[in-house]
C-alpha cells in the first residue's frame, strides 16, 4: 500500500515522500481501517520539522497524520465493537500515526462510527478539533449555560468547531478574528466578533467567565486580564501546568522544571482565583460518539476549507502550513459514502 512518511526532518519538500508500505495485521485490541480521507493538522507540521523533538525523537521515516475517515478490513482479537464494512472516524494515539495512507492499523478504543450524514472527508476533519476543544472548554472548563467564554482565532481549524460546541451548550461565544472573516464566524454562530486588526480585545472584554487560549505566548497572559475573578484558563499553545504534567506521566525531575517555567502563569491565576490548565488532547472513542451525535442531529456542521486529492497530499501541507485555511484541510484517499 501507499503512504505519504516523513523521510527526515526539514521543510515539506524535502521532507514528505510516498513510500510503499506492507499492509499489517491488527493484533490484540486493533482494528485495520481502509482509508478513505484523512485531515491535516498543525502539530504534523511540527513533527516534520523537528520542533518535538526533545519530546519525542523519531526514527525515521514514520507516517503524517493523525486524523481518517474509513473503513473496517479487518479487526483483532478482543475486538467486539466493530465488524467489516463498519464506517468509522477517529483521531489515532500517536503509536499509530500516519493516516496519510491507504491502510492503517489503529487502536479499537480510539473509534467511533462516523457520523451518516457526513461524508468521509467531513468527517475526518472532525476529531482532532472537535475533541481538542471537548476536552478544553467541556471536561476541563466545565463551561455552562449562560457562560461568557472567549475563543481566539474562530476561523481556524480549531476555532471554528469551538465556537459551534460552546453554542451547543448554551454560552456566550465572543471570539476574535480578521476582517475578512467577521462575518464568517458570527454565521458560525459568534455572538460577539472582534476583528483584532481593527480592535483590541483587552479595551473591549472583561468578566470572562472561560478564555480558551489557541495562541500562547503573550495571549496566555493577557487571558487574566480579561478573566473575572474565579474565572477558567484553558490553554492549547501556553505553557504546560504541574497537574497536566502529573497526569502525562512526566517524570518527577521534568515536572519540576515545568513548575518552574510555569510559575508566572499560575501566579496570575491565583491572583484572579482562577484555574489555569494546559490541555492536550488524548484520543477518546467514547467523546469522539458524543460528537458524532451532535454532528448527526445537525447541531455542529463540518467546516472545511478545501480537499485535496491523495496524489496532492504534499501540496495540501504547503496549504497548510500558509496558515490562511478557514477550517480544516482534508486529503481524499479514495471513494467517499
Amino acid at each position: 500500500m501507499k503512504a505519504l512518511q516523513i523521510t527526515q526532518y526539514g521543510d515539506i519538500d524535502s521532507s514528505l515522500a510516498f513510500q510503499e508500505l506492507d499492509v499489517l495485521e491488527p493484533g490484540a485490541g486493533e482494528v485495520l481501517i481502509k482509508i478513505h480521507a484523512a485531515a491535516i493538522n498543525p502539530v504534523d507540521l511540527m513533527v516534520m520539522r523537528g520542533d518535538l523533538k526533545a519530546v519525542k525523537k523519531l526514527n525515521l521515516p514514520v507516517g503524517i497524520g493523525r486524523d481518517l475517515s474509513g473503513e473496517v478490513v479487518s479487526v483483532g482479537s478482543g475486538v467486539s465493537k466493530y465488524q467489516i464494512g463498519d464506517a468509522v472516524f477517529a483521531r489515532v494515539g500517536e503509536d499509530h500515526v500516519g493516516t496519510v495512507a491507504q491502510c492503517l492499523v489503529v487502536d479499537a478504543s480510539h473509534l467511533a462510527k462516523k457520523p451518516e450524514n457526513l461524508s468521509h472527508e467531513e468527517s475526518a476533519s472532525v476529531p482532532l478539533v472537535g475533541l481538542t476543544s471537548y476536552q478544553a472548554l467541556i471536561q476541563v472548563a466545565g463551561l455552562k449555560k449562560g457562560e461568557k467564554v472567549l475563543i481566539h482565532a474562530g476561523s481556524g481549524g480549531i476555532g471554528s468547531v469551538a465556537i459551534q460546541l460552546a453554542k451547543a451548550y448554551g454560552a456566550y461565544v465572543i471570539t476574535t478574528t480578521s476582517s475578512d472573516n467577521v462575518e464568517w464566524v458570527r454565521k458560525l454562530g459568534a455572538d460577539q466578533v472582534i476583528d483584532y486588526k481593527k480592535e483590541n480585545y483587552l479595551e473591549l472584554l472583561s468578566g470572562i467567565d472561560v478564555v480558551y487560549d489557541t495562541l500562547g505566548n503573550q495571549y496566555t497572559k493577557e487571558a487574566f486580564k480579561v478573566l473575572k475573578q474565579g474565572g477558567r484558563v484553558v490553554s492549547i499553545a501556553g505553557v504546560l501546568d504541574p497537574q497536566s504534567a502529573r497526569e502525562l506521566g512526566i517524570n518527577w525531575l521534568l515536572r519540576k522544571l515545568i513548575r518552574l517555567r510555569s510559575g508566572p502563569i499560575l501566579k496570575l491565576a491565583k491572583q484572579k482565583n482562577a484555574l489555569y490548565r494546559m490541555v492536550i488532547m488524548q484520543p477518546n472513542g467514547d467523546q469522539l460518539l458524543e460528537l458524532a451525535a451532535l454532528y448527526q442531529d445537525k447541531i455542529l456542521s463540518p467546516v472545511i476549507d478545501k480537499i485535496y486529492p491523495f496524489e496532492q497530499s504534499i501540496a495540501a501541507f504547503s496549504h497548510l502550513n500558509t496558515k490562511r485555511a478557514k477550517g480544516k484541510v482534508v486529503i481524499s484517499v479514495g471513494g467517499s459514502t
